[in-house]
C-alpha cells in the first residue's frame, strides 16, 4: 500500500440512506477518509470550502440549492480553487448531468453503480483524470454535444482538430471519447500508462482544453465519433 495520505472525501446527498451507504463504502477503503457529509446544496458548498476535500461526491437533486449550482460554485470558472467534483446521478436525468458538465464537474457515475466502480471513480477523479462512465459518455454527452456552447461561433471543425494532433494523439482522443481510462488506453494501444498521460496532456494543451471531460465533449462535437450507438 502506498504511503500517500488518504483521499479525503466529502459526501453530499439529501437521502440519509444513500449518504450512509457512500460513507460505509468509502470509509472501508484503506486509501480513503470521509471527512464530512452534507444534505443540501448550501451545506455542501460550505463544507467543501471549509474542509477542502480531495473529492466531493455530489448528488444532483438536493434541496435549497441543487448539485448543479453547488458544483458551479465549487468547480466553475469563478471558483477560486476549483474542487474535484464527482457527480452521481440516475440515468434518466440526463439534462441535469449536461448542466453539471458545464458547471465544471470532473466526473460522472450512475448512482446504482457497483461499489467497486464508485471507489475507482473517486480514485480516478482524485488523480486528476476526469471520469466519464462509458454509458454516460455515449448516451448523454453524445446526445447533448451539439448543445454545448451554442453561441460559440469559433467552434473548430473536425479537420482543424485532427490537423492540430498527431495521428497517435488522435487515436488517444478517440479512446478517451469511448470512455476508456488511461490504463485501458495503454492496453488498447500497446503503450505505457505514463505515455498515455503524456499524450493526454499534449491533447489538452494543443486544443486549449481544461480537462479530459472537455476533450471528450469536443470529440463528439466535431464528429470524431458518432453521437449515438
Amino acid at each position: 500500500m502506498s504511503d500517500s495520505p488518504p483521499i479525503r472525501v466529502l459526501v453530499c446527498d439529501d437521502q440519509a440512506l444513500v449518504r450512509t451507504g457512500f460513507v460505509t463504502i468509502f470509509g472501508a477503503q484503506p486509501d480513503m477518509e470521509v471527512v464530512g457529509e452534507a444534505e443540501d446544496g448550501p451545506a455542501a458548498v460550505e463544507a467543501a470550502l471549509r474542509l477542502r476535500p480531495d473529492v466531493v461526491v455530489m448528488d444532483i437533486r438536493m434541496p435549497l440549492m441543487d448539485g448543479i449550482e453547488a458544483t458551479r460554485r465549487l468547480a466553475g470558472p469563478d471558483a477560486g480553487t476549483a474542487a474535484k467534483v464527482l457527480v452521481v446521478t440516475t440515468f434518466n436525468v440526463d439534462s441535469y448531468v449536461y448542466e453539471a458538465l458545464r458547471a465544471g464537474a470532473s466526473g460522472f457515475l450512475l448512482k446504482d453503480a457497483p461499489p467497486g466502480e464508485l471507489v475507482n471513480g473517486v480514485r480516478t477523479v482524485a488523480r486528476g483524470e476526469a471520469l466519464l462512465a462509458p454509458s454516460v459518455t455515449r448516451e448523454l454527452i453524445g446526445h447533448f454535444a451539439e448543445r454545448l456552447r451554442p453561441a460559440d461561433t469559433s467552434r473548430p471543425a473536425r479537420e482543424e482538430v485532427l490537423n492540430a494532433l498527431t495521428p497517435r494523439e488522435a487515436e488517444v482522443l478517440e479512446q478517451m471519447a469511448n470512455g476508456l481510462s488511461n490504463a485501458e488506453i495503454a492496453e488498447a494501444l500497446f503503450i505505457t500508462s505514463e505515455t498515455v498521460k503524456t499524450y493526454v496532456s499534449r491533447i489538452l494543451a494543443k486544443l486549449h482544453l481544461r480537462d479530459r471531460v472537455q476533450a471528450v465533449v469536443l470529440a463528439y462535437r466535431v464528429g470524431l465519433l458518432p453521437t449515438g450507438d
